[in-house]
């Protein structure tokens, strides 16, 4: 006797539609009611498409790349969250095995970091030249599933402070190389000067973007360009900055101007019309799991719950070209005991994870 998993729901297919009840068949999900016998499990609750993480590093500690062990736990710790759906946001581990594993999330990769030599954290990027720039944009791309990753500025320790990593005319033959092979671009960017940059360089989303002002939220909303705040990383900068307080003042002062307005930048961008996804810049040193946590800083931001949620589920999915609640899609969801449309809050407590139709 075949099994199915009944969803009592609400079913919240998308952010303006929702189901009174689903059914999971094969693995996948379906609205029609299933046919003759089966063996029949109830899941009752909210039900969502399961959140994904739109920069997060699998495979990847404070010290560089990992074994598949810890790696296998850090995207065990996302799943148990709720996380199903991850864009890795650079890694210098080699994940694919992942693919092959029913009870893992998927993962959108990104290559590895692409950095200025010297000019990022040791054992994260590759580095670079600018010489070399478009050459390793493009093996980037196609190493990855459709996007790369640069650093677009870090602190420069002759200037003392956050500075652009590339010349514009360099980044912009990188970005159109990377469009060539069919790949988007996105950027590690803090500071201003490097917004404007990749902006003017066509980038298709930027990761941080703690420097945008009112001139470059009007091109990333003219341009289409996404942003990724990572705001539970962003929370970080003041111990980030702390041990440079003496040695560079200007640079410590800067970050600490861009954590204290992190929240009224967003809000900024929001109310401009920028995309917005979640994203929370797990690995490294922030631990995995924390998507929920994500969502309710964007509601600090003037985002309503279900915008929010919009970041982290529905519109995150399309953005990445993958599926949700759809008829006939793999089912990748997650059951709550409460409404998560009212209480985000409710993101940190999943009732069930069902990841490829299996109750994990």
């Amino acid at each position: 006797m075949a099994s199915v998993l009944h969803l009592t729901g609400p079913v919240l297919v998308g952010r303006e539609e929702e189901r009174a009840e689903a059914w999971v068949v094969g693995g996948q999900v379906t609205y029609e009611r299933p046919v003759g016998d089966h063996d029949v499990t109830t899941l009752e609750g909210w039900v969502l498409p399961g959140l994904v993480d739109a920069h997060c590093h699998v495979g990847l500690v404070a010290t560089g790349a990992t074994d598949a062990e810890t790696a296998e736990a850090q995207a065990t710790a996302d799943r148990d969250a709720g996380t199903l759906l991850i864009r890795d946001a650079g890694s210098p581990s080699d994940t694919r095995w992942v693919d092959d594993r029913a009870d893992l999330p998927r993962i959108v990769r990104a290559g590895r970091h692409i950095a200025r030599t010297k000019r990022y954290i040791r054992n994260f990027a590759w580095e670079v030249e600018p010489e070399d720039l478009v050459e390793r944009v493009r093996l980037e791309a196609r190493a990855g599933d459709g996007w790369v990753k640069l650093v677009g500025d870090w602190i420069d320790r002759e200037e003392g402070d956050l500075t652009p990593c590339w010349p514009v005319d360099v980044l912009t033959e990188a970005v159109a190389a990377a469009h060539e092979e069919g790949a988007r671009v996105t950027a590690h960017c803090f500071g201003e000067q490097s917004l404007h940059d990749f902006a003017a360089a066509g980038t298709d989303c930027i990761e941080h973007a703690t420097g945008l002002v009112p001139e470059s939220i009007d091109a990333f909303a003219r341009q289409g360009i996404a942003i990724v705040p990572t705001l539970v990383n962003i929370d970080t900068f003041p111990q980030i900055a702390e041990p440079a307080r003496e040695k560079f003042p200007d640079y410590h002062r800067h970050m600490l101007d861009l954590h204290a307005r992190r929240y009224e930048t967003v809000a900024a961008a929001r109310e401009a019309g920028i995309p917005v996804y979640v994203g929370t810049d797990a690995g490294g040193s922030l631990p995995h799991g924390l998507a929920g946590e994500e969502v309710e800083r964007l509601t600090r931001c003037g985002f309503t719950a279900v915008e929010a949620l919009d970041a982290a589920t529905w519109a995150a999915r399309t953005w990445l070209d993958r599926p949700g609640l759809d008829e006939g899609a793999d089912a990748d969801l997650v059951v709550y005991a409460a409404d998560p449309r009212v209480d985000v809050g409710v993101l940190a407590h999943p009732r069930a994870v069902v990841l490829r139709g299996v109750t994990v």
